[in-house]
C-alpha cells in the first residue's frame, strides 16, 4: 500500500522557507523637519515585522552624483538627523540614494522613480511625510503606487511646533 501525498514522509528534508527574501520598511528622507517623525513611524513598523529599514536620502538634482553613494558626507548629514532616534532599537538599515529629476517634468515622475528604487529592495510599505518636495509628499507617492499596483504607502503628519 502506498502512501496518500498529502501526508509528508517523516524522513523527508522540511522545505526551505523565503528566510533570505528581506522585505525592509522604506523611509523616505527629505532633509526636512518631518524625517524624524518618519523615521519613527517606519522604525516601529519595522520592529513589529523584525524587518530592516530602508532609509532613502532625497536628494536634490543639482547635487553632483558622481561623488553621491551612500557613505557621502551629503546623505551622512540626512542619516544623522534621523539616526539618534533609530539606533536605539538595534534595527538594521540599508543606507540608499535618490536624486530628484532636474527640471519640472511631470508630477509623477519622482514618485515613480522613488518606488522603483524601493521596489527594487522589496519593500512593501513606504512611509513619507504629508508635505515634501516636488513629487515626494505622501499623496503624490499615493497616487504613483495606485497607478504603479504598489507598494502600500503611509503618510506621516508634520512634526508638532515645540516652542524652544
Amino acid at each position: 500500500m502506498t502512501r496518500p501525498l498529502s501526508h509528508p514522509s517523516r524522513h523527508s528534508a522540511p522545505r526551505p522557507a523565503r528566510a533570505g527574501l528581506v522585505q525592509p520598511v522604506a523611509a523616505v528622507l527629505t532633509d526636512r523637519i518631518d524625517d524624524v517623525v518618519v523615521a519613527e513611524a517606519a522604525a516601529r513598523m519595522a520592529v513589529a515585522r523584525r524587518a530592516p529599514l530602508l532609509l532613502i536620502a532625497v536628494m536634490p538634482p543639482r547635487v553632483k552624483r558622481s561623488g553621491l553613494g551612500p557613505s557621502s558626507v551629503s546623505v551622512r548629514a540626512v542619516l544623522a538627523r534621523v539616526m539618534p532616534r533609530v539606533g536605539p532599537l538595534h534595527l538594521g538599515y540599508i543606507p540608499e540614494v535618490f536624486h530628484l529629476p532636474p527640471g519640472n517634468g511631470p508630477r509623477l515622475t519622482a514618485a515613480r522613480g522613488l518606488l522603483a528604487l524601493a521596489a527594487r529592495h522589496g519593500a512593501p510599505d513606504v512611509v513619507a511625510a504629508r508635505r515634501g518636495p516636488h513629487g515626494l509628499d505622501a499623496h503624490t507617492l499615493i497616487e504613483a503606487a495606485a497607478l504603479r499596483g504598489g507598494p502600500f504607502i503611509h503618510a506621516i503628519a508634520p512634526a508638532a511646533w515645540v516652542p524652544l
